[in-house]
């Protein structure tokens, strides 16, 4: 069985003159829900597209599922959320999915399903281009649900949600967990890191740290992720670069 759904061995990224990714090391267990934190132009979503497949100028190694990056038998297997909304906005909500579920040859009542995990059934006749950045966020989650997908990316998936919203939304990536398909899910709001099974926490372009939040915090001696990432950052800033995390190479033995 397979252990990891992701892992990255020196990964670096360079766009022009900038470093956005400096020898990332990572290795994301299979069915959890692993948490991306940081601040923006940490390289998240740098990460997230290399991890997807998509990023250029990438050096290191990337294996998702067993295979590298981007690789064609990845297509079907890997769902990727963009922060802005991926989908036809002159269709209906009902029509997107059903475009997509024919892409990936999904069952006819699959299109049912996402729609109420997505709490979007009531829209479903209603054009994307009407519905609000929310409702349209969650469209774009519903087509990379309709696969099936084994490994789940989300970019930033909760901006500009009602507390409500977001709550129904994290229930869902739980229950995609314990069902067997990883969820790797960026966020900048670090009251969302106790909703995860384990944290990343990077900074730019370096991981600060990869373990759960309980670790982190008896690491820190913080009493929450915020004041965790703080501490690690003071003592990033104080001990010069940041070395992998021992907790990294542990788990790969």
């Amino acid at each position: 069985m397979m252990k990891y759904a992701v892992r990255a061995e020196g990964l670096s990224v360079r766009r022009g003159r900038r470093q956005v990714l400096r020898d990332v090391h990572l290795a994301v267990p299979v069915g959890q829900v692993v948490g991306l934190l940081g601040p923006s132009g940490g390289g998240k979503s740098t990460l997230m597209r290399s991890v997807v497949g998509v990023q250029a100028q990438v050096s290191g190694t990337v294996e998702v599922l067993g295979e590298p990056a981007g690789s064609p038998g990845l297509r079907h297997r890997v769902g990727y959320v963009t922060q802005s909304p991926s989908v036809y906005r002159d269709l209906t909500v009902g029509q997107n999915l059903r475009y997509f579920a024919t892409l990936v040859g999904a069952a006819g009542g699959r299109v049912d399903q996402v729609l109420e995990q997505v709490d979007l059934r009531g829209q479903v006749d209603q054009r994307v281009a009407d519905l609000s950045g929310g409702q349209a966020s969650r469209v774009s989650l519903a087509a990379a649900l309709v696969g099936r997908p084994d490994l789940l990316v989300l970019d930033e998936p909760t901006v500009g949600l009602d507390p409500v919203l977001r709550r129904s939304l994290w229930r869902l990536f739980a229950e995609l967990a314990a069902s067997g398909t990883t969820v790797l899910v960026s966020s900048h709001v670090m009251d969302e890191a106790a909703r995860c099974d384990r944290l990343v926490l990077l900074r730019e372009g370096r991981v600060l740290a990869d373990d759960t939040l309980p670790a982190l915090l008896a690491r820190t001696g913080a009493e929450d992720a915020e004041g965790a990432f703080l501490h690690l950052v003071d003592e990033a800033d104080a001990d010069g670069p940041v070395a992998p995390d021992p907790a990294y190479h542990r788990r790969r033995r």
